[in-house]
């Protein structure tokens, strides 16, 4: 929950323009009413020091987009690769158990 509250906190400084520090991270959960380890205001502090949060927010589809489709794309190979291996050693397992049948060609 606390780091819910600072993340909330910390956008709402963003949104006032406002710099990011821990007091005001503090000042701002204390005010809402939920009390928060210092840790994690000091960590988001120096987390977002000198970072701008509304363009992080709406540059994260585009960042994201690019390495998720060569994700896919290689995600779907190794789908392949391995539906392929399956059919082979099915095949294996097939001419495997004529011989164990006693069907062999020198029996």
């Amino acid at each position: 929950m606390s780091e819910t509250a600072i993340s909330y906190a910390a956008l709402i400084l963003a949104d006032a323009e406002v710099e990011i520090t821990s007091d005001k991270l503090l000042s701002l959960t204390k005010a809402a009413g939920v009390e928060v380890e210092p840790i994690w205001a000091s960590l988001f502090a120096r987390a977002l020091e000198g970072k701008d949060i509304k363009d992080l927010l709406t540059n994260v589809g585009a960042v994201g987009a690019a390495p998720a489709a060569g994700a896919t794309a290689v995600g779907a190979a190794a789908t392949e690769a391995a539906a392929e291996e399956v059919v082979e050693e099915k095949e294996e397992e097939k001419e495997e158990s004529d011989d164990d049948m006693g069907f062999g060609l020198f029996d």
